[in-house]
């Protein structure tokens, strides 16, 4: 069994939660009416719903909510590429017995690259090389 890379009890977030992390992280602390003018058109979703996410996200510890303003301001807990990272840890660990390898592999099997792309993954490949 592989152990697990996650250090925090953060659970991992859902496919609606991750839409109103993006915006967070794309717009900075916002109101509950900014998430919703940024999200709710676009995943059809209403007021009411975005606010019971934000809500529940906060009683989770994916958001922290400043309640000395009004309206309230809500943050994520974790950067983008914390978050991120926590999310390739879980998927590396349940999916591919923690082998970066396999991940690797069968990300760049599954889409396309540009050459921009490949030449940072090269880049990337390079500096690990390096360092070990």
């Amino acid at each position: 069994m592989a152990r697990s890379r996650s250090t925090s009890s953060t659970p991992r977030p859902t496919d609606a939660e991750l839409g109103i992390l993006a915006a967070l992280w794309s717009n900075g602390p916002s109101s509950v009416r900014e998430v919703f003018r940024t999200i709710g058109e676009e995943r059809g979703i209403g007021y009411s719903s975005v606010l019971k996410l934000m809500q529940i996200m906060t009683e989770k510890g994916l958001l922290k909510r400043d309640e000395s303003v009004r309206p309230q301001i809500y943050a994520p807990v974790r950067t983008q590429r914390a978050t991120q990272k926590h999310l390739v840890g879980d998927l590396l660990d349940r999916a591919f017995a923690g082998s970066p390898g396999s991940l690797v592999l069968q990300a760049l099997s599954s889409k396309s690259t540009t050459a921009e792309e490949r030449d940072r993954i090269r880049a990337m490949l390079d500096q690990l090389e390096e360092g070990a």
